[in-house]
């Protein structure tokens, strides 16, 4: 009989705004009272991050946490590794746990690589023998052995999260934590990074993954729960989960349009899916070609500003992911304030079916916004009585087929 690893009961996180936190002398103490009774109390307003959350997981079990941003995720996370305490409710691990939540966290810029990887692994729980054992695998996977006896403030953004990720996953406790750490280096870095989490699920350890990724959630995790406003809205297998919260996006429509969606420097005014003739439309005809047309305003100049789109199908799988610094020399053009329209034109290739479309704004080195924020739907031909009958696809191509007599025989 499987022993339980993770308990949460009735857990809720608590902040009041407009109360002064941290350690304060005495004197301040006083000060800050005096000045409230002559300006007057002004009321604390309650948020509740975490609210009567619920849930429990055996001992090898994987599960997956998805939701907004803002939803509690990773209040959850903190909760679970003792960073914030929980204003009610209880949580109980059994076993060591290991967290992967700020990627890079206890870095030093004045050191070397190999330095780090000391210094980083101490700082994640592990003892100077087991970073030792673990050196050369860790180096290895960073893929930056070229560079570990150079200071890392020379690391480029990326080689610094390589390096960061690899230390922290190749920690050996029995319950690992994991928020969004899928997103660090370019492709082939992440299918390792993708490769080590199955590899974590296959070795009988407990592991909690927050992700943006529906799907890496829908491959890696059995099971999900999905994050609203601080509470457990849905937990069950994770296909009907990411189902439930894709549709919670409302249905599919021709545009989108915001309003106080800043997001740091850019602000998102609108989407639309626009068919071959530039009618904006919700419903788009498998054998057209259809354009995403985004609609912004960046507030500061914000060198090395890039966007992209993404589309994900009903089972959570990415199947578009366009970037505008794809295109030489594209993404130059939001180096400065002003009000852009960014279009991108999509051929013929989605298979039949409904898609979120996903937008991400940021640089580099920070991420501004990372949201999903529409839904449109690729239409079955009116002839195309297969449709029905096919497997699922991922993409439906519009090569024709060809059949000759090969004179065998």
């Amino acid at each position: 009989m499987a022993r339980l690893a993770v308990e949460v009961a009735q857990l809720g996180k608590r902040y009041q705004l407009g109360v002064g936190g941290g350690y304060t002398t005495l004197r301040e103490h006083l000060g800050r009272a005096l000045r409230s009774r002559r300006a007057g109390t002004v009321p604390a307003r309650e948020v509740w991050a975490l609210r009567d959350v619920s849930f429990s997981m055996d001992e090898g079990d994987v599960l997956g946490v998805i939701g907004r941003n803002g939803a509690g995720k990773s209040t959850l996370l903190k909760v679970l590794t003792r960073i914030i305490e929980p204003t009610t409710g209880e949580t109980r691990i059994r076993g060591r746990v290991g967290s992967l939540l700020e990627v890079g966290t206890g870095f030093h810029e004045e050191l070397t690589g190999r330095e780090n990887v000391f210094l980083n692994g101490a700082v994640l729980g592990m003892t100077r023998t087991e970073i030792r054992e673990r050196f050369d695998e860790i180096v290895e996977f960073s893929g930056v052995s070229r560079f570990l006896d150079v200071p890392i403030k020379r690391y480029s953004s990326g080689m610094k999260l390589r390096l960061a990720f690899s230390v922290a996953a190749h920690l050996e406790p029995e319950v690992i934590l994991v928020d969004e750490v899928l997103a660090v280096g370019d492709a082939e870095f992440q299918r390792r990074c993708l490769g080590k989490m199955s590899d974590l699920r296959g070795s009988g350890r407990t592991v909690i993954f927050v992700s943006h990724d529906l799907g890496a959630i829908g491959q890696l995790c059995p099971r999900t729960v999905w994050m609203d406003g601080g509470s457990l809205r849905a937990d069950g297998p994770s296909a009907d989960v990411i189902s439930a919260y894709q549709q919670s996006f409302g249905a599919p429509a021709a545009e989108s349009h915001f309003s106080g969606a800043a997001a740091g420097p850019v602000q998102l005014a609108s989407v639309a899916v626009r068919d071959s003739l530039g009618h904006a439309s919700a419903h788009i005809r498998r054998d057209e070609p259809f354009e995403v047309e985004l609609r912004f305003e960046v507030a500061e100049a914000m060198p090395g500003l890039d966007l992209s789109i993404y589309a994900v199908n009903a089972r959570g799988t990415r199947v578009i992911d366009e970037a505008l610094s794809d295109d030489a020399g594209m993404s130059a053009r939001l180096s400065r304030p002003g009000h852009f329209r960014a279009c991108f034109r999509m051929p013929p290739l989605l298979a039949v079916g409904e898609y979120a479309l996903c937008v991400w704004v940021g640089t580099s080195r920070e991420d501004f916004f990372d949201e999903q924020v529409h839904r449109f739907e690729i239409r079955s031909l009116p002839d195309d009585r297969q449709s029905q009958l096919r497997r699922p696809r991922v993409v439906a191509g519009m090569g024709a087929w060809s059949v000759d007599a090969d004179g065998i025989g």
